[in-house]
């Protein structure tokens, strides 16, 4: 049976719209730090003599370091330290981000972004765990926000760095996002956290044997989709218009769309997914970005592909939210942290490896190949989730009715 909580004082009453607010501020501020990297590299290059095959080094050992923290250090916020894990997170990152601040060789860089990335990986499914287990009743809305913030912040880091690095230089924008980090502390140690419902636990326990829960493995591919979606998107995005003649503005702009209806909506399509039930919008929504993953391949211009992704945005909007309440409904109490982390380490191996693939399949078989090739992939996927999900499908619960892990085994709730 799921554990329940033993507190004296419900953890709603203590996690309210406030403080989930500054939880989702914490996930903005952290999530900018990440969105400066992609705009210095250029600078890394012509400053520091750092080679292009380097600077992908740079990024991509960061998706690494925050895959490891998230499948075998998150599991610790399950076990009572939650918050404790937070602040740790957010020390480490604050260390990762002075480090890239000021170094200028390469092995400091990779150093700065390996800690970077631990904290990120370490905070996040913490995070996660607070927001789900504080208000179960509003678990949509919750990790909607998370979502919306974690959006904002990764595009409000490029307009920082615009501001920043010119006037003060390369230091500026990750000194600001550390000083900033450094005073979402205080917010951190004032909100109380409910840890009684793993009072019982004894050892830290990895997330791995929860993918024998069906229902839990059906949002795992449907997470693994929605990232097959935007690795082949970031990887060949700017590519594909600049091949198609259009200018460097119009790629940002395509990105600008791809983000503000995930600000906007974020919250609003977490509690729909909730209310609907995760497991049918969820699939809806990444059988429409299939679609639409598709149509890129034969869109005649770079406009029409711009309107193609203007609709595919708002459709990503209302619905992405699902693959997090999906896990959060389905997950016992006492491993949220742990789904959580899983979920979002498969993401970030999912996003890197096709990345990779999406552009090499562009550079050798064209465009239409690249997009069908992840549109079908991505149906694959969907199909697989909604097989897995079984009668879960069906159901629309917030967390007092979580799913029995033993019955979700065989599939029935």
């Amino acid at each position: 049976m799921t554990p329940t909580v033993t507190s004296t004082e419900p953890v709603a009453e203590v996690l309210t719209r406030r403080r989930v607010l500054a939880f989702g501020l914490l996930t903005a501020v952290m999530a900018s730090g990440y969105g400066v990297m992609f705009t210095v590299l250029d600078d890394f290059r012509d400053l520091y003599g750092i080679a292009e095959g380097s600077l992908g080094l740079i990024v991509g050992i960061g998706f690494g370091s925050s895959f490891l923290a998230q499948v075998f250090l998150a599991p610790v916020a399950d076990r009572g330290h939650a918050r404790k894990l937070v602040i740790a997170g957010i020390l480490v990152n604050l260390v990762g981000l002075l480090i890239l601040g000021f170094g200028t060789r390469l092995w400091v860089l990779l150093l700065g972004r390996v800690i970077s990335g631990l904290g990120l990986g370490m905070a996040f499914p913490a995070i996660r765990r607070i927001v789900i287990l504080g208000d179960q009743k509003r678990l949509g809305d919750n990790l909607g926000l998370l979502l919306a913030c974690d959006v904002a912040g990764f595009a409000a880091g490029p307009a920082l760095s615009a501001v920043l690095v010119g006037p003060l230089g390369l230091a500026a924008p990750f000194l600001v996002i550390a000083g900033a980090s450094a005073a979402c502390l205080p917010l951190v140690f004032r909100i109380r956290v409910d840890e009684s419902v793993v009072a019982h636990a004894t050892e830290t326990r990895f997330a791995f044997d929860l993918l024998r829960l069906r229902p839990y493995l059906a949002a795992v591919c449907m997470g693994a989709a929605l990232f097959m979606m935007i690795g082949t998107f970031d990887a060949l995005w700017a590519v594909v218009l600049d091949d198609l003649g259009a200018g460097e503005w119009l790629a940002n702009v395509g990105v600008t769309v791809f983000a503000l209806p995930l600000i906007i909506f974020g919250e609003f399509g977490g509690r729909l997914a909730q209310r609907v039930g995760p497991f049918k919008l969820g699939p809806l929504g990444l059988g429409l970005g299939a679609l639409y993953m598709s149509l890129y391949g034969f869109m005649p211009g770079a406009w029409a592909m711009l309107a193609v992704a203007t609709v595919h945005a708002v459709s990503d909007g209302l619905t992405v939210s699902s693959t997090a309440v999906a896990v959060g409904m389905v997950t016992p109490d006492d491993r949220h942290a742990g789904a959580q982390g899983l979920l979002g380490g498969v993401q970030t191996l999912t996003a890197g490896a096709v990345a990779v693939v999406a552009g090499v399949l562009y550079q050798y078989h064209g465009r239409v190949v690249a997009y069908l090739a992840c549109g079908v992939a991505m149906s694959v996927l969907v199909g697989i989730s909604l097989v897995l999900s079984g009668p879960e499908w069906r159901n629309r619960r917030g967390g007092d009715a979580l799913l029995d892990p033993a019955s979700a085994v065989t599939g029935h709730a």
